[in-house]
């Protein structure tokens, strides 16, 4: 086809191909029964895509609540003020929360707990962060994900980080249109460049919580720069991070725990699938795979 394609391009200095050129161009295509099967694989393999990311997106969603209930609006402390058991909370959970509520330099907060520094919440990766061209990439191709700022950039040969991070960026894309940091939550093998720091809790706090915390901040008072926006380190620092006692804090990570298991499974199925669908596709319109097959690897799959 490209040969092909070559031949049927005009122009003398630049080659070009005309809307009536490719217009003209035969199409083999299978017979219409034959297309019709194709496109009810290819719905089943989207229809699963869809379910495992809108059930992410209901993970994520029932995390951020939870999140907001106990650190944002400290419902479990209000109830507890009135008199009232925390809605939904057995004893021993709701034992852990205080009563009332003292002042501090940033407002009220929790008997007990205290506004802190984000740095006190996290250790940082950035030292081990490597940056490889867009040449060296080439050279390099493999099965780790390569991430960027704000997104996976490519795939090479070798992995710098094993384990669950959350990169937040540091310079480029560092916060959407409405302040709030644009973040990625990221597991397994991975390379990082250097424009993104690589963060996990400590001290009893889970990076998915650090994340969720970050998700309700708007860090607009914390970048600088005119002409490219950057999230120093010495900047993220000041944000600030409402710190419960320990119990509090591991409890919490326990119970995202799970939920996050499954985004991960989910995402990871989604992967799988979205490859099979792009690869069976081509091969399905060309006759290189019979449709039995086809199906045996969407029934293996799912």
């Amino acid at each position: 086809m490209i040969g092909s394609l070559k031949e049927l391009s005009i122009g003398s200095a630049t080659k070009f191909l005309t809307k009536t050129i490719l217009n003209a161009l035969p199409v083999r295509l299978p017979p219409k029964s034959e297309q019709d099967e194709i496109a009810l694989v290819l719905s089943t393999l989207d229809d699963r895509i869809t379910l495992l990311r809108e059930t992410n997106t209901t993970l994520e969603a029932i995390a951020q609540a939870l999140f907001k209930s106990w650190f944002v609006d400290f419902d479990p402390v209000h109830a507890k003020m009135q008199g009232r058991a925390p809605e939904g909370m057995i004893d021993a959970t709701a034992a852990l929360f205080p009563d009332s509520f003292e002042e501090s330099e940033l407002g009220a907060v929790p008997k007990g707990w205290r506004h802190v520094s984000l740095k006190d919440v996290v250790s940082i990766h950035d030292s081990k962060r490597i940056p490889l061209s867009g040449q060296e990439r080439d050279k390099r191709k493999g099965p780790y994900p390569y991430y960027g700022a704000a997104a996976l950039m490519d795939s090479v040969d070798d992995y710098l980080f094993d384990g669950i991070y959350l990169l937040t960026g540091e310079d480029g894309s560092v916060a959407d249109a409405n302040g709030y940091p644009i973040m990625q939550y990221v597991w397994g093998k991975f390379w990082v460049n250097n424009h993104a720091h690589i963060l996990q809790g400590k001290d009893g706090v889970s990076t998915e919580h650090v994340m969720l915390a970050l998700q309700q901040t708007n860090i607009t008072p914390f970048i600088t720069g005119a002409v490219q926006a950057k999230l120093s380190q010495t900047n993220m620092w000041r944000i600030n991070f409402t710190l419960p006692s320990r119990e509090v804090a591991e409890l919490f990570g326990t119970l995202l725990e799970p939920l996050f298991v499954l985004f991960r499974h989910n995402s990871e199925q989604a992967k799988t699938l979205s490859t099979l669908r792009d690869t069976l596709l081509p091969r399905l319109i060309a006759g290189q795979l019979r449709l039995p097959v086809a199906q045996q690897n969407l029934e293996e799959a799912l």
